[in-house]
């Protein structure tokens, strides 16, 4: 291992968690008492430089310690801003980032500046280390120094890769998140000091107070965009237009939903004389997949790669693909997203100004203030859902009903562990009342898993692939499953959190109503009266058991779903039933886990896929 500079005390490997503002000796950080060199990709050895070599040569012969070994330098790397990059060729992210950081690398090469890279591996075998180095252009520690690769892991901290460290020409830590800087500012973050960092924050806060179509597009070795048959469009041509700034991955494809409503809407607008055109920045790395997402589309873009593409997307703030920026006539954004308002409004929401959004929200109040069963389920010739024996049920012999919309799917786990809670309360509520329905909306991707899971549906339902689905998903915005919304016999929303109500109280939540929400809290209170505020409990005896109010929880005694009151433990997230908490015999039955995991593009958190 190599030993720390006594000569630097706030750097090497002895001083654990302050190497990330400490000042080290390059020689002692790089080298071994094995191994005085570093490798480039074609098998050449950097050699690093022992200073006072015949002196130390003299000490031995003197019989002496010698000490002085511990001073080294790497003649390579004199003078040189230096970043100690943590990467491996098995690593995703490090496979997007690398070649931003391949790109600052060359440039700041061409311009003869002092930077050096050199790269921690962290691939597992040779192979694979020696075939990621020589697609590189700067120097690595050989593989076999894997002790030395883990004591410069722990020094650095490194939680993650990739993982880039900058240090300056006398071995002073820069920044430990040069990363996010690459990607941020590119060659033009050196000599990635703090002084140099802040600069370039301010002159992209001047920018953005000045803002033109040019001063978003326009790079020093470009001042054009590109259409699909590569003529080149001067950035000067966009002024005076709205544009629409286009983030997507090429890899979607131009058949992606989206896409084909903004194709539509383009089209619509250039037939109608509108100034309005479309600059996509395809964020993919693979060329044929940024191909792929331009060629059959009708606007402008981008080059492939262009290093604008990066920049802009933290200039906007980039949050979700696809994001269309609106930037007006003007230069100014008017704008951060459309994609939504163009799903849900069309060509109705341009020129997405102020003006024309408090139109079309004034447009959506009066229709929620109109809304009625027919407005929502009915379109066109579809005005029916179906029956269990798949009858067509008109729906107009659903006015006056109370109607629950249950968005769910069969792939989805939370989905299948809340329906027999659902059927129960279904059942309980027909008992009460006949002017009740359920209608399932379905989320399945084939009709045979559509088919088994309304199977085990004692309700009406949307037939498979239904275009309704997209219309209801949006107006109630229902981007997690399972979802149930209350329809009053009036047509109206009466809320779209029934599936929380339906959890906590079942079928005594109907109709859902805020009076009827309001009745059972007060029944939830007066429930718990007369039960102690604290208790010990012999299945919980490392802390007291408090009282309180829990929407939904697991118990920790019987392991079955509880709501409203709890006997819990904040320090340990112990709960207990107040039935199990308060009587002597508990019920550790095991209820098991679902079986399966969440749809591919979903996420499951356990209560709802998203």
């Amino acid at each position: 291992m190599a030993e720390h500079d006594d000569g630097e005390s706030d750097g090497g490997f002895d001083g654990e968690g302050e190497a990330a503002a400490g000042t080290h000796n390059l020689g002692s950080l790089l080298a071994t008492e094995r191994r005085d060199f570093l490798l480039r990709n074609n098998g050449d050895q950097v050699s690093i430089c022992f200073l006072l070599t015949i002196l130390l040569n003299s000490v031995r012969d003197f019989g002496l310690q010698p000490y002085f070994h511990r001073q080294v330098k790497l003649s390579n790397l004199d003078d040189k801003v230096v970043g100690l990059y943590f990467s491996a060729s098995w690593c995703g992210l490090c496979q997007r980032f690398t070649p931003k950081l391949v790109d600052a690398y060359n440039e700041l090469s061409s311009r003869s500046c002092k930077f050096e890279v050199v790269l921690i591996s962290a691939d597992e075998d040779k192979e694979s280390f020696t075939v990621y180095f020589s697609k590189l252009p700067w120097l690595a520690i050989p593989f076999e120094d894997s002790d030395l690769h883990d004591n410069l892991n722990d020094l650095f901290d490194v939680g993650g890769i990739p993982h880039l460290v900058v240090l300056d020409a006398d071995g002073k830590v820069l920044t430990i998140e040069a990363v996010q800087i690459v990607r941020d500012y590119g060659a033009e973050a050196y000599p990635f000091t703090a002084e140099r960092i802040q600069e370039l924050k301010e002159e992209e806060q001047a920018a953005n107070q000045n803002q033109t179509i040019e001063s978003l597009l326009v790079t020093s070795s470009r001042d054009f965009v590109i259409s699909k048959d590569d003529n080149k469009v001067p950035v000067s041509d966009l002024k005076g237009k709205v544009v629409g700034i286009y983030f997507t991955f090429g890899s979607l494809g131009s058949g992606d939903e989206f896409t084909k409503l903004l194709v539509e809407m383009y089209q619509k607008l250039k037939e109608n004389g509108e100034n309005f055109e479309v600059v996509q920045i395809n964020l993919d790395d693979d060329e044929s997949s940024y191909d792929q997402g331009f060629d059959d589309t009708p606007w402008l873009a981008i080059p492939f790669k262009d290093k604008i593409c990066d920049k802009l997307a933290r200039y906007f703030e980039l949050q979700t693909i696809p994001t269309l920026v609106i930037i007006g006539s003007d230069g100014k954004t008017v704008h951060s997203n459309v994609a939504e308002l163009i799903e849900e409004h069309g060509i109705e929401a341009y020129p997405f100004s102020t003006d024309k959004l408090k139109e079309i929200d004034e447009k959506e109040k009066a229709k929620i203030e109109s809304q009625t069963l027919q407005s929502l389920l009915v379109s066109g010739e579809l005005d029916y859902v179906i029956g269990k024996d798949g009858a067509k049920v008109p729906v107009s012999e659903l006015v006056g009903k109370n109607i629950l919309l249950y968005f769910s799917a069969r792939w989805c786990l939370p989905c299948r562990a809340f329906l027999p809670k659902l059927i129960e309360a279904y059942h309980k509520i027909k008992e009460k009342d006949v002017a009740f329905e359920l209608i399932f909306v379905s989320s399945d991707q084939d009709e045979s898993s559509f088919n088994d899971f309304y199977m085990e549906m004692p309700c009406l339902a949307l037939p498979f692939g239904d275009e309704r689905k997209k219309f209801l998903s949006r107006t109630f915005n229902t981007d997690s499953i399972p979802s149930l919304v209350a329809i009053s016999p009036t047509g109206k929303t009466i809320t779209t959190e029934a599936r929380d109500l339906v959890q906590a109280h079942g079928a005594s939540a109907y109709p859902f109503t805020k009076e009827r929400i309001q009745e059972l809290e007060l029944e939830i209170e007066e429930s718990a009266k007369g039960w102690p505020e604290r208790l010990k409990h012999k299945l919980h005896e490392e802390h007291e058991l408090v009282k309180c109010r829990r929407r939904t929880y697991t118990c920790d005694g019987c392991t079955k779903r509880g709501t409203d009151w709890s006997f819990y433990c904040d320090a340990c997230d112990f709960d207990l039933h107040p039935k199990c908490a308060l009587d002597d015999d508990t019920d550790m039955e095991n209820t098991g886990d679902p079986e399966d995991g969440p749809k591919e593009g979903y996420i499951y958190d356990g209560e709802v896929c998203y």
